[in-house]
């Protein structure tokens, strides 16, 4: 019996020590991936933050918002691709940023996000198909009217359908500016905070119709041929010399054409679908119009739409960061609460479910397509060196508003046309 007694023992003694030798399997729970958005828009951040903090109170994922100042998008990205913890959501918003960025995007086709999508109008690819960037918003520009003012200067917006109307109305409000009390278009600064609306936007009708003659262009022209720079003259010229402001006088800005208009000084303000919140409460029945310039067949001309902002998801950020990335976007997009937000200071999201906008200058823009007018894309995002372009092309509208010679605006031509060649040369190297 002791000898049975010790044998079972032993035994029990052997499965426990085999039990103790097992290793139990552990539960490994998926890794929970965190959002980094760099944000392009400064207009953006007190929402892009409500927002981010909403989300991580509603699911646990982290998301951190850094959001660039104002004109420094491209050193703030490169800086912070740089560390560490990478952006994992950030913007691509033209060719040049394609150019310079593909590697690091992530492509789209196919995700959550893109079949969240209503249109493929503002998305961005490289030249192998990948969907590097996709809109999240756009945006419209033109020239802002105040139609009550049109009206009391005699005209009626009917009128305005082409250059020719639109010279005839602006002249004829300018020459009475002094027995109506308002003039027709606001100031045309040439500072920093002004100068865009006419070197980037107005410059676009000239690209756009270039872009239209040779087929539409998939990437930067190596050069211009300044075919509708007349026509660009014709607008400009039109906007400095029936204005409340004398040409002289636009070098150095400090004129406050948003506020001229708001309080009916101006019946024009050369301006976006951003402004419309701003001006459309003193200026409830505000409208947009092309930039009519003199081109043949301009009747049928739409607003200029299109965008710089352009969502991508960091290629080289983990699979579970990009998870967490891809579903912040669509929650941004879908949610009734967090769309309604983002359309709020957006204006517009071209998202199947995000909500309607409430913006009149982007519903100007739907009407002028529903009516079977052209859109005006962004041919100006091919702007080369925009920085240095831009700045050449000020400093000649600034010799030409201070001298209106023909010697002057040959500087402008120059500087507008030869000027794109030297940048496209000096950025492909």
């Amino acid at each position: 019996m002791k000898k049975i007694i010790a044998l079972l023992l032993a035994m029990v003694m052997v499965l426990s020590l085999a039990a103790c030798g097992e290793k139990k399997e552990e539960t490994k729970e998926p890794e929970k991936g965190s959002v980094y958005w760099l944000n392009f828009k400064p207009e953006l951040d007190e929402t892009a933050q409500a927002l981010a903090k909403a989300y991580t109170e509603k699911t646990g994922v982290a998301v951190k918002v850094v959001t660039a100042a104002s004109g420094t998008y491209s050193q703030t990205l490169t800086s912070e691709m740089d560390k560490t913890s990478a952006p994992t959501m950030f913007v691509i918003g033209n060719q040049a940023g394609v150019k310079d960025w593909k590697d690091y995007a992530l492509d789209l086709k196919g995700t959550a996000i893109a079949n969240e999508l209503s249109t493929d109008a503002y998305n961005l690819y490289d030249e192998t198909g990948k969907l590097v960037s996709i809109g999240y918003c756009f945006e419209c520009y033109g020239i802002i009217v105040n139609p009550d003012l049109i009206e009391k200067a005699g005209h009626t917006m009917d009128e305005i359908k082409n250059f020719e109307g639109l010279k005839t109305v602006a002249e004829d409000i300018h020459s009475r500016a002094a027995e109506l009390g308002f003039d027709a278009f606001s100031s045309s600064d040439m500072d920093g905070s002004s100068s865009w609306r006419f070197t980037g936007h107005m410059a676009n009708l000239e690209y756009f119709y270039e872009e239209r003659d040779a087929g539409g262009w998939t990437e930067c022209p190596a050069q211009l041929t300044g075919a509708y720079m007349q026509n660009f003259k014709n607008l400009y010229d039109l906007c400095i010399n029936n204005s409340i402001t004398e040409p002289t006088a636009l070098a150095n800005g400090g004129h406050d054409a948003e506020n001229e208009f708001k309080t009916g000084k101006a019946a024009f303000f050369v301006n976006g679908s951003w402004e419309y919140a701003a001006v459309s409460g003193d200026v409830p029945r505000a409208t947009m119009i092309p930039y009519y310039c003199g081109v043949a067949g301009e009747e049928k001309a739409g607003l200029n739409c299109g965008t710089e902002n352009c969502w991508a998801i960091n290629a080289k950020a983990s699979a579970a960061d990009q998870q967490a990335t891809m579903d912040f976007m669509v929650w941004l997009v879908s949610d009734p609460e967090a769309s309604a937000k983002m359309v709020e200071q957006l204006g517009i999201m071209p998202y199947k479910n995000a909500v309607a906008s409430s913006n009149g200058f982007l519903a100007d823009a739907a009407r002028y397509t529903d009516d079977g007018c052209y859109v005006m894309d962004w041919a100006t995002n091919y702007q080369p060196n925009v920085d240095d372009y831009r700045a050449a092309l000020v400093s000649a509208l600034n010799a030409y508003n201070a001298d209106q010679s023909d010697a002057n605006w040959e500087t402008v031509k120059t500087a507008f046309v030869d000027g794109w060649a030297v940048q496209y040369k000096k950025a492909n190297q």
